[in-house]
């Protein structure tokens, strides 16, 4: 890899290489069927990019000549754009893939812990009420992991999609566990913990 392709790497946001992932995998694919395949597959265990963030990638990339595109003809009754990786983007993505270097930590930004953080301004009914509606939606969210995992398994090209659905599938498992025992512990407190933060009075907890 060139010294200009070196720089080019660097300087692509993950979104870039999730959106040229996508289109690593057999088949050209217009940009609303790779929003939906990342609706179906990355959102489970990453995020999935806005439908503007894959139209502005695949830019990107078409400018690095990492992806190319071409206009569907007359026998399709409305025109669509259908993108697939190039031989120098699938190089590009085979040595981001490989690179050696740290990931970096998983990154959790919980909402509803955010919330349980601050319950001393709320009532507890509704703390236990959100957690219940967390605990749905993630049941929710664990069926369609899991028919997303249905979907892919048996196509040899999903082998690896279908282990990181497979870890999506116990970690939305965790979830539910973890709600169940936050809902266990919210049931523990007595009425008058917290209170003094509703009331405004109370030291701010420091550790040590």
């Amino acid at each position: 890899m060139t010294s200009s392709h070196k720089s080019k790497k660097q300087d692509l946001p993950p979104t870039a290489w999730a959106v040229l992932g996508l289109l690593s995998f057999p088949g050209e694919r217009t940009g609303y069927e790779l929003k939906k395949w990342a609706d179906s597959s990355l959102r489970f265990f990453y995020w999935s990019p806005a439908i503007s963030q894959i139209y502005a990638e695949l830019r990107r990339l078409e400018g690095l000549g990492y992806a190319s595109s071409a206009r569907s003809g007359p026998e399709e009754a409305r025109a669509k754009r259908r993108y697939a990786i190039t031989a120098a983007g699938r190089e590009a993505l085979s040595a981001w893939a490989a690179d050696t270097t740290d990931a970096g930590p998983p990154v959790l930004k919980h909402g509803l812990l955010l919330r349980v953080w601050l319950g001393h301004l709320a009532e507890p009914a509704r703390l236990r009420s959100m957690v219940g509606e967390h605990l749905e939606r993630t049941r929710e969210e664990l069926a369609a992991v899991r028919e997303a995992a249905q979907e892919a398994a048996g196509a040899p090209e999903w082998a690896f999609p279908a282990l990181a659905l497979r870890w999506s599938e116990r970690q939305h498992l965790a979830e539910l566990e973890l709600g169940e025992a936050l809902l266990a512990d919210l049931a523990e407190l007595s009425p008058q913990d917290g209170t003094a933060g509703r009331q405004g009075g109370g030291d701010t907890p420091t550790p040590g």
